[in-house]
């Protein structure tokens, strides 16, 4: 472990919050690269000899350099985690120009290492029940903004591997303890938990991968301290259909038991719907158009062989991860009391 301090960008988000608090709790010194009006509740209560905030915007280069300064490691975590916006770009610059931004700082501080946090989203989907790793090329055409975003700012970080020491972990779908926004992955969740138990839950054919958040975390670390530079990791937990999903939670929770899958058709429409609701209530809608046709009966299965190998990744199961993720949820406050009330689970969180 360096001597040195670690830069986290995104450290106030999902994953950046949980990472910085795994950094602290093994001793690093972790400075914490926020917005001015980000939220600091995740990252409150550290130690000052060990913890610092390091104010600026992954889109303005200068104030990654900045924060740089006494660095020696970074973990780029930094991210729009939305799936649509009727401004494509809000989307789309963070990731893209904030990869080469941070990346563009690392290499004038001439960092030992970064981490670069991309996404299985730039594996793509299938049709059948396939496994795809780290050699699977990207197969959709004109995706959702978000699955582009990754795309795109994993290729600029692959361009620069030649100039900046860089490892890149590729996550699927992450759940666990302090998505406080909460993150798409985790709003599937929440939305279940407030549904009403007396009717089915709608569900689809088609699959993902889940992954505990701090076995994220593990993973990352894992990257840092002895992941192979310019390589690709994909931090999965496991594969389960959208079925299987919904049937774990109302076993965990006792409430409404999955329905019966809807059609892509059905899915598709209801995404133009949605985003036509979106333009005009300026919110973001529950599916789009776009996402409805790659992902409703497809299936993002990733292999974790590779880090497995490699890093000596061992996520937990997808059961024990969303149990854990309710239970956050619940003792929160992210659901209210009067359905908070019917969830039987009973299930401490770290």
């Amino acid at each position: 472990m360096s001597e040195g301090w670690v830069l986290v960008t995104g450290a106030s988000g999902f994953v950046g919050s949980r990472l910085v608090k795994k950094l602290i709790d093994r001793g690093e010194k972790v400075k914490a690269f926020v917005r001015p009006s980000s939220s600091l509740k995740q990252l409150s209560g550290y130690p000052s000899t060990r913890f610092k905030l390091a104010y600026g915007d992954i889109t303005i280069g200068n104030t990654v350099y900045r924060a740089l300064a006494g660095c020696d490691r970074m973990y780029h975590v930094a991210s729009n985690f939305k799936m649509w916006d009727k401004k494509p770009e809000r989307i789309l610059e963070p990731a893209v120009a904030g990869t080469k931004n941070a990346l563009e700082a690392a290499k004038q501080r001439d960092l030992e290492r970064v981490v670069v946090t991309s996404s299985c989203a730039t594996l793509g989907a299938t049709r059948s029940q396939e496994e795809m790793d780290e050699e699977s090329e990207f197969n959709l055409q004109d995706p959702e903004t978000y699955i582009l975003s990754k795309v795109r700012a994993e290729q600029a970080a692959l361009e620069m591997s030649d100039e900046v020491p860089l490892v890149i972990v590729n996550p699927s779908g992450i759940v666990g303890p302090g998505d406080w926004k909460p993150t798409p992955t985790g709003g599937m969740v929440l939305k279940y938990l407030k549904w009403d138990p007396s009717i089915a839950f709608p569900t689809s054919d088609g699959g993902l991968n889940l992954v505990d958040v701090d076995d994220v975390c593990d993973g990352h670390i894992a990257a840092m301290d002895q992941g192979k530079l310019g390589e690709r990791y994909i931090l999965a937990g496991e594969n389960i259909t959208f079925g299987q999903l919904f049937s774990t939670l109302h076993e965990l929770t006792g409430l409404a038991p999955p329905g019966k899958p809807v059609s892509s058709g059905m899915a598709t429409l209801f995404g133009r719907i949605e985003e036509l609701r979106a333009r005009l209530r300026g919110r973001e809608p529950e599916i789009t158009y776009r996402l409805a046709r790659d992902f409703v009966g497809a299936y993002v299965w990733a292999s974790n062989e590779k880090a497995r190998r490699e890093l000596g990744f061992q996520p937990r199961s997808a059961r024990e991860a969303l149990a854990r993720s309710v239970s956050w949820y619940l003792a929160n406050g992210h659901v209210p009391e009067s359905a908070a009330s019917r969830v039987r689970l009973e299930l401490s969180v770290a």
